[in-house]
């Protein structure tokens, strides 16, 4: 029986002793557990403050571009206005450039027009009767249309177109021709002593003229007219001293001699 007991208390020492042992393998098993578990606990709060810290990187990150694209959009905007203003500029620096053109090629062209007129205006030489002078073109117009209208045998306008003329250009080169005419157009409409007086007038304005001894003889064919024998036989002697070498001395001379 003490056998039988002995040998159970040395199981139970066994079994008690084999428990305590693994008590203490697991005791250090489950440190050794909490350990890896604490290990693993601070690996993964640092992974998940590393993947805060990524995400927080990450979203500045996307802030940043998502300024940094606002940004370019402002730009392209900004540089869309600033091209369209730009070409608005050209439009309207092209159109000032083109109507700048055109007003001086209008410039150009009335200055053309301007020489043009001017020179229109601008007295020219003439020659009439050996003698030269300076005439504006609507002067020489004037003369020459009351000219053509005595051509024409329209005496009565023409005196008035020669009246005219003397009263326009007193001082005029045509003044002693227009008289001769003016006289010719009036002893044509049988107006003696208008005719006289305007041959006259010539005679004292110019008496070395080509046509004074002309107009000395139609004063005496105007006299003649009127039947003023004795004024018409004086003004043909005065002739015939005055200029001896004229035609007209010599058809004086032929007339005197049918007067007597």
């Amino acid at each position: 029986m003490k056998k039988i007991t002995l040998l159970l208390a040395l199981c139970f020492f066994s079994v008690a002793r084999a428990g305590l042992f693994d008590d203490d393998e697991a005791r250090r098993a489950i440190i050794d557990v909490r350990k890896k578990i604490e290990i693993q606990t601070e690996e993964i709060k640092k992974s998940v403050d590393d993947i805060k810290k990524f995400q927080n990187n990450l979203i500045e990150q996307q802030n940043l571009f998502e300024n940094l694209r606002n940004e370019i959009q402002r730009v392209r905007g900004e540089k869309e206005e600033l091209t369209q203003e730009l070409r608005k500029q050209q439009a309207a620096a092209q159109a000032l450039s083109q109507g700048i053109d055109e007003r001086l090629k209008n410039i150009d062209e009335r200055l053309k027009n301007i020489d043009e007129r001017s020179k229109k205006f601008e007295p020219v030489k003439v020659k009439l009767d050996n003698q030269e002078f300076l005439a504006d073109p609507a002067e020489i117009r004037f003369y020459e249309a009351a000219l053509a209208t005595f051509r024409k045998g329209e005496f009565a306008v023409a005196s008035e177109g020669f009246i005219d003329f003397n009263k326009r250009y007193p001082t005029s080169g045509y003044a002693v021709m227009s008289l001769f005419w003016l006289g010719n157009s009036q002893y044509a409409n049988r107006e003696y002593k208008d005719a006289i007086k305007n041959f006259n007038n010539l005679l004292a304005k110019d008496p070395d003229h080509a046509r004074a001894p002309d107009a000395m003889l139609s004063v005496a064919n105007c006299q003649l007219e009127m039947k003023d024998v004795k004024s018409a036989r004086k003004t043909l002697d005065d002739l015939m001293k005055k200029y001896p070498q004229s035609e007209s001395a010599a058809a004086a001379k032929e007339r005197l001699s049918k007067l007597k």
